[in-house]
């Protein structure tokens, strides 16, 4: 006999809606909560956002990268990144490493005493290092990153409302605005909270998590949909109910997967991309949680027409499926 995992039973009467001034009030909280957290505390900012210096480096012989950030580590340089470079057009004789060192000054980049102490702090150990390019990110450019950034944001935020708008109706829309401003919050919350660092990659993190979020959103909308269609008379927030039990096993199977392979690439993947995926990892659940708490109940309160197509010569029932008011 075949085995099925099943994180969800095939059939689910929970009542979702029944403490919905709660769930909304704390992620109403949340999102507050964030706000001040982020004014006071402030964003680590990586070096893509204050400045800095980025220092590519060549060798003959290959190199581990934890070598080169422990002799670094005494020069005291404060925020410092360290990748390898890989290309198939290398060869085995040439071996590349990206060295990102923050701001020292205030022109925004490395003395030429400090890179002089880097370059003799890396010949320890790898006696025939030689530093390619030095580049330097100053205060100017790291600000319109930063506002650049911000306009990616609000530009997907936008045109994600836009297409929602279109699909389905504007109650829909802005309850996935709503939705996708408490994912933001709340991840950019968490950053400040816990000092992680945030940089172009956890923008990059921001907008996938949008994607994810918006994109189990509008599953919900179109079962919805199909719902209020089918069930004319049931009241909008049974509907919901239904809707959300329908596809729960779905949204749950998706965010266990992506978080299984996200946690995995958190563990064993490095510092470099832990950001990223600590951003990604945090926007699964926040994403999931926002879809039922904050999309759909925006929409419950502003309500929404039912009148998406003729009524059939032989309506379905449409009994309130008692599950639902007595359900936990």
């Amino acid at each position: 006999m075949a085995f099925r995992l099943k994180l969800v039973p095939d059939e689910t009467h929970f009542n979702f809606f029944r403490w919905q001034w709660l769930t909304f009030g704390v992620s109403a909280a949340a999102m507050v909560a964030s706000v001040i957290i982020t004014l006071v505390m402030g964003l680590n900012f990586g070096i893509d956002f204050k400045g800095g210096t980025t220092i590519r480096t060549e060798s003959p012989t290959a190199f581990e990268v934890g070598d080169y950030r422990q002799a670094l580590e005494k020069l005291d340089l404060g925020d410092v990144l360290i990748t390898e470079v890989f290309d198939p057009s290398f060869g085995t004789t040439k071996h590349v490493a990206m060295i990102r060192i923050g701001t020292t000054d205030q022109t925004g980049s490395v003395t030429p005493e400090q890179l002089n102490e880097v370059h003799s702090a890396l010949q320890t150990v790898d006696p025939q290092i030689a530093f390619a390019a030095v580049e330097s990110v100053g205060p100017k450019v790291s600000g319109e990153l930063i506002l650049t950034a911000f306009y990616a944001v609000g530009a997907a935020t936008i045109a994600i409302m836009f297409y929602i708008w279109l699909r389905f109706e504007w109650q829909f829309a802005l309850g996935a605005v709503v939705s996708i401003l408490h994912d933001v919050l709340l991840t950019v919350g968490i950053f400040s909270l816990l000092q992680l660092k945030f940089d172009l990659t956890t923008i990059a993190a921001l907008l996938t998590t949008l994607g994810y979020s918006v994109n189990d959103t509008v599953v919900v909308f179109d079962r919805l949909r199909e719902n209020l269609i089918k069930f004319k008379t049931m009241p909008l927030i049974d509907v919901m109910n239904l809707t959300v039990n329908e596809t729960l096993s779905r949204t749950v199977m998706t965010a266990v997967t992506t978080a299984l392979a996200l946690t995995a690439m958190y563990v064993f993947g490095g510092d470099v991309i832990r950001g990223f995926v600590f951003a990604m990892l945090w926007g699964v659940f926040v994403g999931a949680y926002s879809t039922v708490y904050v999309a759909k109940n925006i929409v419950l309160w502003l309500g929404v027409k039912r009148d998406w197509s003729k009524p059939d010569r032989k309506e379905a029932k449409d009994e309130i499926p008692a599950a639902f008011r007595d359900a936990p």
